[in-house]
């Protein structure tokens, strides 16, 4: 037998008033009242429908995430801080893989509102005119993660791409190297391509470093093939090279393992940092070194700043987290 909200207040002698605000956490009762009423949902088997809370408190206590890309481990990471951030906050995590792709991006989107989920993260994606707009016209509250638009007001969580780049390339000449080359990711892509390209280029020449068309590589992505297939490619266009910046840590451990299959040694002929410091950098052989972003407290902040909209209707202020280099065993220093 299924039991209504009506039951556990007529066995709790209770009105269903009561009993909501206590299944919502909204206060108005006694600790007396409340054991009385959790212990009969107990006896029940309770389980309050979800829509008919939202109905009444207009939350659904659910909030959408939008990834472009979920077999990343990147992605993994991100999560892992939304889920505790949302956990903490008594909701729930949909997440949609949109594929980059805008059709698919749109059916979510449009998939979320339906489900009247409290408020969306976009993340590590270009907020178009047609997302924006879309879910401005809703009032659905949003966080980009990973991303920034610098076209609409829409606050954001991630680390300064130019910066964290320059970091990594500086980290390489601060080893003694002068012949460095990068494996870069989508040479068009605002959030996380162009931003590294020119973050490292701008290192390079900042310290007189040499710097041609032969120093990088472009990619499609910032996959592990794209490594692989990027190393190759630079090794060909830049055979002096001695160190080498990757625009991420699955592109870096792509060119580890490229490396090995061209009888390269990693570190003692050619060093290799990466970026992002995923799980898998410290698996890597030899373990990676590279750019640290905070990827598990990134998520956690956008999922914080979403909650905050939705308890103070005030737009918080964006974010922008800090790296760090992590030193691993990928990059020897050059005498």
């Amino acid at each position: 037998m299924s039991y209504t909200i009506k039951d556990v207040a007529k066995k709790a002698n209770v009105s269903i008033a009561t009993v909501s605000r206590i299944l919502n956490g909204q206060g108005g009762y006694s600790e007396k009242t409340k054991f009385k009423v959790l212990k009969v949902i107990e006896e029940l088997g309770y389980q309050p429908n979800a829509v008919a809370r939202g109905l009444i408190n207009k939350r659904t206590h659910t909030i959408g995430v939008l990834f472009p890309k979920l077999s990343s481990s990147l992605v993994t990471d991100l999560l892992d801080g939304i889920e505790k951030a949302a956990n903490d906050n008594g909701s729930s995590v949909i997440v949609c893989h949109t594929e980059s792709n805008g059709e698919k991006t749109m059916k979510y989107l449009q998939l979320l509102i339906e489900k009247r989920v409290d408020g969306i993260i976009f993340a590590s994606e270009i907020l178009k005119d047609e997302y924006y707009q879309f879910v401005t016209k809703t009032s659905m509250p949003m966080i980009l993660l990973s991303t920034e638009s610098y076209a609409y007001p829409v606050s954001y969580v991630k680390v300064n791409d130019f910066h964290a780049a320059y970091a990594a390339a500086k980290h390489l000449i601060d080893k003694g190297h002068s012949r460095i080359g990068m494996i870069s990711g989508n040479k068009d892509d605002i959030i996380a391509g162009i931003p590294r390209i020119e973050g490292f280029k701008k290192a390079l020449t900042d310290n007189n470093i040499p710097l041609g068309t032969e120093n990088i590589v472009f990619s499609r992505g910032f996959t592990f093939p794209d490594g692989v297939e990027g190393l190759k490619s630079l090794i060909k266009q830049f055979p002096d090279v001695t160190a080498i910046f990757a625009a991420s840590d699955e592109m870096a451990i792509g060119a580890l393992s490229a490396a090995y299959q061209m009888g390269i040694r990693v570190p003692d002929e050619i060093s290799v940092i990466g970026y992002d410091n995923l799980n898998l950098a410290e698996m890597s052989i030899p373990p990676l070194t590279t750019v640290g972003q905070p990827l598990s407290k990134m998520g956690e902040a956008a999922a914080e700043m979403l909650f905050s909209i939705l308890e103070t209707g005030k737009t918080p202020e964006s974010r922008i987290m800090p790296h760090k280099i992590i030193e691993r065993m990928s990059v020897k220093e050059r005498k």
